[in-house]
């Protein structure tokens, strides 16, 4: 199948041509038929599956062929993204699309100056990208109406929900339409999905490419067993492997990542951090700078895992374990797009057991063991005194003390140390997303 089956306008099938895109994804081929003949469509897709041209496609074809005058301070389609950078992403693959059109795209998101957004809001626009956040503060300064709005898409639904966009998003589709066509990507369904999805979609068309929770076929997986004051020295030496080649480092916290970026910066390697301390503005110099491979490595708390569509990336390094199982797809499908290959290395420290054994349920396969053994973590006693106790095990700390589970020293991580007795387990940190 190409896009000329798909029935999409000739001018619109020109400029995927000039692009290099002559063939349809399975969620686009799936897809874009539906949402041509104006069904409201929910698509489970991984991201890098192409959702974007899913949606974008079929919209713009409806608005170039409508022909409608924007009226002022209205948005005739609006999409819905979770985080700066993937409404970034949206807006400039739309762009790109509708080049030499007379459709007009205006991006709105936090981080940016809302005056400036405002006034390129006065005239209207054919396509308002948006993430929920700045939509409304726009709405609640008069500054924009969705009393016009024709066409509605919820891009990676939810992560909107895992960052806490529920109340804005039942706020929100009281003030549109009830005519209207939406389509609704997810890459995972949980539970309050269902809300959502009856909240904003009618009758819908259900499209599922990959089952929730599985990762893209060509990503090579791997998992390094190492004790966490190791993790450091293991990173530099693979990276050190492949220094010509894009990488992406994943971890928790917004200090320790940028941490971690001033350790590679000392070692040479062309590195770049972006998290929830940096503006948007240096966040998007970063991106840009890797994009051009001015950066060959990007330091990221989740605040990237979704917001980054370069086909470049060859290596997703899971430096930290994610908190929430389904985030580490996310992660490694920043790596093998649009059918190229690529690599996720995990690194699992003894307090990452547990984390890990989440993902591999989520996977529903278990990821290749590249070095050292699983650990193997003992059961808390009952309390005594006010505190846990654990039994002698390997070293990284935390959550839980570990051990191979054969008692020997793993691969890179250090030999495991008697501890002389009984250890209090510290309370636990609450971790930032980014």
């Amino acid at each position: 199948m190409d896009f000329d089956m798909l029935g999409l306008a000739p001018r619109l099938i020109n400029k995927l041509a000039e692009m290099g895109i002559t063939e349809p994804t399975p969620i686009q081929a799936q897809a874009i038929p539906h949402a041509m003949n104006g069904k409201d469509v929910m698509g489970l897709a991984q991201t890098g599956t192409g959702k974007t041209a899913a949606f974008g496609l079929p919209m713009l074809d409806a608005l170039l062929k409508n022909g409608t005058k924007n009226k002022p301070k209205t948005a005739r389609a609006l999409i819905l993204a979770p985080t700066r950078e993937l409404a970034k992403q949206i807006a400039d693959s739309l762009a790109a699309f509708s080049k030499d059109t007379h459709l007009k795209t205006v991006l709105v998101v936090g981080g940016a100056g809302i005056s400036g957004q405002a006034r390129r809001l006065e005239k209207g626009t054919a396509v308002l990208v948006a993430t929920p956040g700045r939509l409304l503060d726009l709405i609640d300064r008069g500054a924009v109406t969705l009393s016009d709005t024709e066409f509605l898409v919820l891009d990676e639904a939810d992560q909107m929900l895992d960052l806490g966009f529920i109340h804005s998003l039942r706020k929100i589709a009281t003030m549109l339409p009830a005519e209207r066509q939406t389509m609704l990507f997810s890459a995972t369904m949980p539970k309050q999905m269902s809300e959502i999805a009856a909240s904003y979609l009618n009758n819908p068309v259900r499209i599922q490419v990959n089952p929730p929770g599985q990762a893209a076929e060509k990503i090579d997986q791997s998992v390094h067993f190492i004790a966490k004051a190791a993790k450091v020295d293991l990173l530099i030496e693979l990276l050190d492997q492949h220094r010509d080649e894009l990488a992406l480092v994943f971890g928790r916290t917004k200090h320790g990542m940028e941490k971690l970026a001033r350790i590679l910066d000392s070692k040479g390697f062309a590195v770049a951090a972006i998290h929830g301390n940096k503006s948007q503005g240096q966040r998007d110099r970063a991106i840009k700078d890797f994009k051009a491979g001015k950066v060959r490595i990007l330091v990221a708390t989740d605040v990237a895992a979704r917001g980054i569509d370069i086909p470049g990336v060859k290596h997703v390094y899971n430096y930290e374990l994610p908190n929430v199982p389904d985030q580490y797809v996310h992660r490694i499908g920043r790596t093998a797009r649009a059918g190229a290959d690529g690599a996720a290395i995990a690194f699992c420290a003894p307090d990452e057991m547990s984390e890990l054994r989440d993902i591999e349920k989520t996977l529903k396969a278990s990821i290749p063991v590249a070095s050292g053994r699983p650990w193997e973590t003992d059961e808390p006693a009952p309390k005594r005194g006010g505190g846990r106790r654990f039994g002698k095990g390997g070293g990284g700390g935390g959550r839980g003390r570990g051990k191979p589970r054969d008692g020997k020293p793993q691969g890179a991580a250090p030999a495991a140390k008697p501890n002389g007795g009984q250890r209090r387990r510290k309370p636990q940190q609450k971790r930032s997303n980014g």
